[in-house]
């Protein structure tokens, strides 16, 4: 094959469409005149003096007649332009340009132009080639090599064109480096979606019938243009080559732009900044790219950040995230995602979101394998500390912290809101359940209101349960008790000499329940071990085990009593008694799934892909729609796992009516609890010693920081407590 070929002259701009893809009876512009979704303007051919003016503005086109021009064209606007094949210009006037500080006249100079659609007032300055581009009204075109569209293009979707073999479809390897759990990036596709196709590879109709979709969700003809919306502004940049931008997108800078689809809009504007390449890919509304990044075979959720560096492969990041600096190459990461450091690495791996990596953190070291395909499963909330490193495969419950450590083996952490901690001089895993509930309580409240703060999306497609306590970390909660309860009773059964491997778990359960219900020195006094926690032979031992477990019981109680009381304050004419009757049931869903951040029972997760496998759900968008008809259906199935959940916790199946009005003023307990607990986590960062010796006195720590009581948070949860132990009052007084 010929690397650079010779073609006829007369053949730029022309037969942009292969004739063999070419439909009876139709022109190579048919799709692209149908991807004009304004009316047409009234086009007409150049007028004789107006022809003239543009020769003598140093303009050249190999054939004038294919420019078509408006009534409101001015021709002294255009300079020092070659023009290739049909070329149609709007409305072109003497008027200025102007965004941010930059002011430009609208016209087009020193440029070549290939076969375009022009519209209103545009200022196309200094393009070296710009060829199959529908440009909308009001752009601004700067200093740019290249922007170009193939007959092939497919704007980041996971499609093959015409005559494509199948080789070529661009796949995004998530999960692990091995491309087994690889899925096909489309425009529109959220974490939920990624998700699905992933996780279940053991449904293999459901696999085929994700792929059909998808494919068929674009048109698989040649012949599309490229499109720049409305308002856009893309100066001083190299190239841009099959790329659909949105409305009032902003690219300044940009190195290599490639097969992308980036959503903007004015009411959420994606802007791309100096340095960045990005090739195969979506990016969603309203993000942000700056600064040498690099992202490939990724998808990019809405209201999401790449900044400083960060390198983004074969990775789907979810709305509302930041990455800087990092490396993370095969994720899939759900929303609210932090990772801002640049020695921070993230590899193979789910991470469902609500989660931060702190600077050197290693998560996926392959050290341990030759193999590539393993993998890491973290729940909400997963935070590893700084210079922490663990191994594939590992598996964490929701809001696990890991304290500063390198991890020897793989490890698999079943209790949520722990810390967990390497105790290299002891060599043993230590584990302390609750952790976060029993001394940093100002982070746990902060996180609800921090994530739906931050959620600035307007297109939420993404359904996201923000609250930290909501029925997957419940369960979590629930089974993290029972395993507190047998492991306590193991160790004290070995302590006395009555432990035996044959011993039922039941017999273990209950000798741990009673003692953990008994005096907190009994339960002290012995060293309880989890079991199966990590690879190694060496003790996981579980520190402050019955301040944990009754940390796991307060924080049931309160989601319980909490989720409830939305219930009677959505439904006031209900009291306890209609409550009970309405949300009562059989037995408690007890699996959830985290689907992107939505979260769904399993059983309608189940149904979810037999109705996808068998035809009843034949497109994303009917997919979509079952996800927002599972949202409208999940308040009352949490509402009901919610009653349940205290049914579990105080030991039956059902809730008497003192039962109830206890829980209400044990809930009030707890709520006065948790404002302490932010005042007090909080309030040692003020009375740090070490922090103040950086400080002249204590008139410039105040000056400088302020004081606790000053923390609007502090504030906030102060308020809030007052507001919800009234409508515990008045919850109460409902009967």
């Amino acid at each position: 094959m010929e690397h650079v070929s010779i073609q006829p002259s007369g053949s730029i701009g022309r037969h942009f469409i292969p004739a063999e893809y070419l439909p009876a009876g139709q022109d190579e512009y048919y799709l692209r005149n149908s991807q004009i979704s304004q009316p047409a303007p009234k086009w007409r051919h150049l007028r004789a003096d107006e022809l003239e003016r543009l020769v003598m503005n140093s303009n050249t086109s190999d054939n004038w007649d294919e420019i078509f021009v408006t009534d409101e064209f001015d021709p002294k606007l255009v300079k020092n332009t070659d023009f290739f094949g049909l070329i149609r210009i709007g409305r072109l006037r003497n008027v200025i340009l102007q965004h941010h500080d930059l002011q430009i006249p609208a016209g087009i100079n020193n440029s070549r132009i290939v076969a375009c659609d022009i519209g209103d007032d545009v200022a196309i300055h200094n393009v070296s080639y710009m060829a199959h581009y529908i440009i909308g009204n009001r752009c601004i075109l700067s200093n740019i090599d290249e922007i170009h569209a193939t007959n092939y293009a497919k704007f980041g979707n996971g499609i093959v064109k015409e005559g494509e073999p199948e080789k070529v479809r661009v796949w995004m390897d998530v999960m692990n480096e091995t491309g087994c759990r690889q899925v096909l990036p489309f425009d529109g596709m959220i974490t939920a979606d990624a998700y699905l196709w992933a996780k279940y590879r053991d449904d293999k109709a459901l696999l085929e019938k994700l792929k059909d979709m998808t494919q068929k969700r674009f048109d698989a003809r040649r012949g599309y243009y490229g499109i720049i919306g409305d308002q856009c502004v893309i100066k001083n940049s190299r190239i841009l080559k099959d790329v659909k931008i949105g409305a009032h997108c902003y690219i300044k800078g940009a190195n290599k732009l490639k097969n992308l689809t980036i959503n903007s809009s004015p009411q959420e504007q994606t802007q791309i900044g100096e340095g960045v390449e990005m090739v195969n890919g979506v990016v969603g509304y309203g993000c942000h790219i700056f600064y040498g990044c690099k992202a490939v075979r990724f998808v990019l959720g809405n209201n999401s950040n790449l900044k400083y560096g960060a390198r983004l492969i074969n990775s789907f990041l979810g709305d509302n995230s930041t990455i800087s600096c990092c490396e993370v190459l095969n994720n899939l990461i759900f929303p609210a995602h932090e990772q801002h450091h640049n020695n921070s690495f993230l590899i193979a791996a789910v991470v469902m979101g609500q989660s931060n990596m702190a600077a050197g953190a290693t998560v996926g070291s392959n050290h341990n394998s030759r193999a590539n395909d393993n993998e890491v499963q973290a729940g909400r909330g997963f935070w590893p500390g700084l210079c922490t490193s663990i191994k594939h495969s590992s598996r964490f419950a929701s809001y696990v912290l890991l304290a500063k450590g390198d991890y020897p083996a793989e490890l698999d952490i079943p209790l949520p809101f722990s810390l967990l901690n390497n105790n290299t001089s002891k060599d043993q895993l230590e584990v302390i359940p609750a952790f976060w509930w029993l001394f940093n309580m100002y982070a746990l409240a902060r996180n609800s209101s921090k994530f739906q703060s931050r959620d600035k999306r307007i297109h939420k497609i993404q359904h996201i349960e923000f609250e930290t306590l909501a029925p997957d970390t419940a369960e979590e909660l629930i089974a993290g008790r029972a395993l507190l309860e047998r492991w306590a009773g193991r160790a004290a059964l070995m302590r006395s000499g009555q432990y035996a491997k044959d011993l039922p778990a039941e017999h273990l359960t209950q000798v741990g329940r009673d003692l953990l219900h008994g005096p907190q020195q009994a339960v002290d006094e012995l060293e309880i071990c989890g079991e199966k926690m990590e690879k190694s032979r060496r003790k996981a031992v579980i520190s402050k085990v019955y301040d944990g477990y009754h940390a796991y019981g307060d924080m049931l109680m309160y989601y319980a009593v909490r989720t409830l009381v939305a219930y009677l304050q959505a439904n006031p004419q209900a009291d306890f008694a209609a409550m009970r009757d309405a949300l009562k049931n059989a037995g408690r869903q007890s699996r959830w799934v985290n689907l992107g951040g939505q979260l769904v029972a399993a059983d309608d997760v189940d149904q979810l892909r037999r109705d996808i496998a068998s035809g009843q759900l034949p497109t994303w968008e009917a997919i979509h729609q079952r996800y927002d008809q599972l949202w409208e259906a999940y308040p009352l199935q949490k509402q009901k796992h919610a009653f349940a959940a205290l049914c579990e916790l105080l030991g039956g199946s059902d809730v008497t009516k003192d039962q109830w009005m206890q829980a209400l003023d044990k809930t009030a307990q707890i709520q006065d609890f948790v404002c302490e607990q932010v005042y007090q986590s909080r309030q040692k960062d003020y009375d740090n010693p070490f922090r103040q010796a950086t400080f002249r006195n204590t008139e410039e720590m105040i000056a400088a920081i302020g004081t606790i009581e000053d923390n609007s948070f502090v504030k906030q949860v102060r308020t809030e407590t007052e507001q919800f132990k009234q409508t515990l009052n008045e919850i109460g007084r409902r009967g």
